[in-house]
């Protein structure tokens, strides 16, 4: 448990009245099968919603492409070099989205002085995603009304809606009229924000395409071809993938230590793809935690490591936490009674009393 005075502990109050609110949203019964999740696969409910036809062509093209990157460049002509250097510029971005967007734009979970903002708008230009505001409201309204008509990627939907699905048809009109009551004015006079999202469609070229394919051509002397296939398809379609799997395989396929009336569950393997957002149950059991995790080790949640190093700057302040008490009580209320096998041996001593 963070113990720095620049963390701030969630109250026991304060959590448990906004879980009293979440829980008289009104929200579909879970219509989960007993198959294990599979039929999440499958199951695409028709809803109306009008497709957008150049989003699909433009998600399938894209996805096709990195196929043809992977197999013509990656393993064959391209550089060992800028293969790092995509693992690196896929970390960035990577950051960007869970540091940035994620816990700090959406959750506000700590508070960043300005070069930590700088480089948390930075790095999420480097993932080459929606504008913050686009994106921050989307995941607030997800988390008002999760798993509802009104949420985004509604993983009641299935695997596919979820996972991309929902980015190729026109939202649900319930997305649109609860958004409107979703509070935005700190986004809305945030002039570094503002600023951003004005100039959003050249920065995100310049960061996310352009500087990311010609370093290595110029560090290194790779291809114009490898660094572009390589860099600029291979990662991006990676990346986005790594997203988008939080808001479907983190909904889907795992335990519930924390809440087990909710979707969101625990799944290691997203937490090693998105940088420490696997931890789901988790998070939506105690969004205001700036670990988005209860684990004590970085090894699972890189983004947690970069916040405390940018705290220990002075730059991340004011950390959001839970307390200890907090975290047991609602595990212990409302979980599925598998939190200790999501703690490593060296994370608390409250593991010594629990069993899977």
């Amino acid at each position: 448990m963070q113990t720095s005075t620049n963390t701030t502990t969630i109250t026991q109050a304060d959590e448990l009245h906004r879980k009293t609110n979440l829980l008289q949203e009104v929200r579909k019964e879970d219509k989960r099968t007993d198959d294990g999740g599979l039929g999440e696969l499958f199951r695409w409910q028709v809803t109306g919603q009008e497709i957008i036809w150049t989003h699909v062509i433009v998600i399938v093209l894209l996805h096709v492409f990195a196929v043809n990157s992977f197999m013509s460049y990656m393993i064959t002509t391209t550089k060992f070099q800028t293969t790092i250097w995509g693992f690196i510029v896929g970390g960035i971005g990577g950051f960007g989205v869970t540091g940035g967007a994620h816990r700090y734009y959406t959750h506000r979970s700590f508070k960043a002085k300005f070069p930590l903002q700088l480089i948390l708008i930075a790095c999420y230009t480097v993932s080459g995603q929606n504008s913050i505001p686009t994106w921050v409201r989307d995941h607030r309204v997800h988390h008002k009304f999760s798993e509802t008509d009104a949420d985004p990627h509604n993983a009641n939907r299935g695997f596919f809606f979820s996972h991309v699905g929902w980015l190729m048809q026109r939202k649900h009109p319930e997305v649109h009229r609860r958004g409107r009551t979703v509070n935005m004015s700190d986004i809305a006079n945030d002039p570094l924000v503002q600023f951003h999202t004005k100039h959003f469609l050249s920065f995100k070229l310049l960061l996310c395409f352009i500087l990311p394919t010609i370093i290595p051509v110029m560090a290194w002397n790779e291809s114009w071809a490898d660094a572009f296939n390589v860099i600029c398809i291979f990662r991006y379609a990676l990346s986005l993938n790594f997203t988008w799997s939080v808001n479907s395989v983190a909904h889907i396929w795992g335990n519930k230590p924390y809440d087990k009336h909710i979707r969101p569950v625990q799944n290691a393997a997203v937490s090693v793809l998105a940088m420490g957002e696997g931890w789901h149950n988790y998070h939506h059991a105690f969004p205001s935690d700036y670990r988005a995790a209860e684990l004590g080790t970085y090894a699972l949640n890189v983004t947690t490591m970069w916040l405390d190093a940018f705290a220990l700057l002075g730059w991340a302040y004011d950390l959001k936490t839970p307390s200890e008490e907090l975290v047991r009580r609602v595990a212990d209320n409302h979980g599925d009674g598998t939190r200790s096998c999501g703690l490593l041996e060296n994370d608390r001593h409250a593991k010594n009393s629990l069993s899977c």
